[in-house]
């Protein structure tokens, strides 16, 4: 049994009626803090046909602190260019993740563009929060025959400090999640509960690019190398996939990150989705964040009530904005804001423990799951 216990405060924002933008579903939202010292969430907007936007919302509190709803603020992108459009009409900038990235002293957003391709990771940057630029599509390197630039990639988040590579040197460094083919929870659900899993192409990686030198005029960031792969699934609630969830925050332990787990339901006659989606804890080592320090065994989080368990598709908690309350005087709580089913969000808060217990191997490579 972890030691990381997660207390529901519950949902804090859903479809606004009459609201065309989010007529099916408001979710996945990114969290930071503003210059203001406000925090502000970037949610996923769903119009019909799937058309997503990456909203604003300020969060609003009550006098104990605790989030208790949300004031809209506008749109902070919507899909305008090619790699975020299709040909039919549709496309979308979707699941953003916001860091403030402190060697540029800009805040930095990856989000997933729908592009004519397939989704890929795409990145934007401000100096606000309110006024966003493109910086385009992320670019890999391929790695040992591994082609990383010609595949799905999705939930990709940001270290908000320099970290460094294999050979030492402090570079930029992102999470992320390729989708080989192959590997997506859907391909994977009626193999065998002991099949061998495919270690290079269903893990979460972290790779590494250059800190570009001048910020205020900067386009684009360069190509992400020094590859490393960061976790494979272990656990059966995570057995058909993992993938990236909140972005890193740097405490007493180490990086803490929340990330998603999919496995599938034994009785899934009674619902729509036959997958469910949970999410769990990783520390990764300060010094040297590709080394993982612990690994939550059991979810943290898992589709319990109804909001959760009943949506646009069911059976879904998925943990995408991290709120460290250091405006409590509280470094070691986090309030964690995630997509309830694809349609709405709530919010969990997080108190860390006293003392980390290691709770079994931090990855199993050659294990079957």
């Amino acid at each position: 049994m972890n030691k990381f216990k997660l207390l529901r405060l519950g949902q804090i924002m859903h479809p606004q009626p009459g609201n065309p933008m989010e007529v099916e579903g408001v979710l996945n939202p990114a969290a930071i803090r503003g210059l203001d010292g406000n925090l502000y969430l970037f949610p996923r907007l769903v119009a019909r046909n799937n058309y997503s936007r990456i909203g604003i919302a300020k969060v609003l509190f009550n006098s104990d602190g605790d989030p208790i709803g949300v004031e809209r603020m506008g749109i902070a992108l919507e899909p305008e260019t090619k790699y975020e459009l299709r040909s039919d009409g549709s496309g979308g900038c979707e699941d953003a993740r916001i860091t403030y990235f402190e060697p540029l002293k800009r805040y930095i957003m990856t989000y997933t563009a729908l592009s004519p391709k397939g989704p890929r990771i795409a990145l934007a940057i401000s100096h606000d929060l309110f006024n966003w630029k493109r910086l385009g599509l992320a670019s890999f390197e391929s790695f040992m025959g591994i082609d990383f630039a010609n595949v799905d990639n999705k939930d990709a988040i940001l270290f908000p400090v320099a970290i460094p590579n294999h050979n030492g040197k402090m570079q930029m460094a992102i999470l992320h999640r390729p989708l080989f083919q192959g590997t997506r929870p859907e391909e994977v659900f009626y193999q065998s509960k002991s099949r061998v899993v495919d270690i290079e192409h269903e893990s979460i990686w972290i790779s590494y690019c250059p800190i570009p030198e001048n910020n205020s005029e900067l386009d684009c960031l360069g190509i992400f190398n020094s590859h490393h792969r960061l976790a494979t699934p272990i656990s059966s609630w995570e057995r058909l996939k993992i993938g990236g969830g909140t972005p890193p925050i740097f405490t007493r332990f180490g990086w803490l990150i929340f990330y998603h787990g999919v496995s599938m339901i034994e009785n899934h006659e009674n619902t729509k989705n036959k997958l469910r989606y949970s999410a769990g804890v990783m520390i990764l080592s300060k010094e040297h964040p590709r080394h993982i320090l612990f690994r939550s065994l059991d979810p943290v989080l898992t589709p319990e009530s109804k909001q959760e368990r009943i949506g646009t598709i069911d059976n879904v908690v998925f943990p995408t904005g991290i709120d460290q309350r250091n405006d409590l005087d509280l470094p070691d709580r986090f309030d964690i804001y995630y997509g309830m089913a694809d349609s709405s969000i709530g919010v969990a808060r997080l108190d860390l423990p006293e003392v980390l217990h290691k709770e079994g191997g931090a990855d199993a490579t050659d294990e079957k799951v």
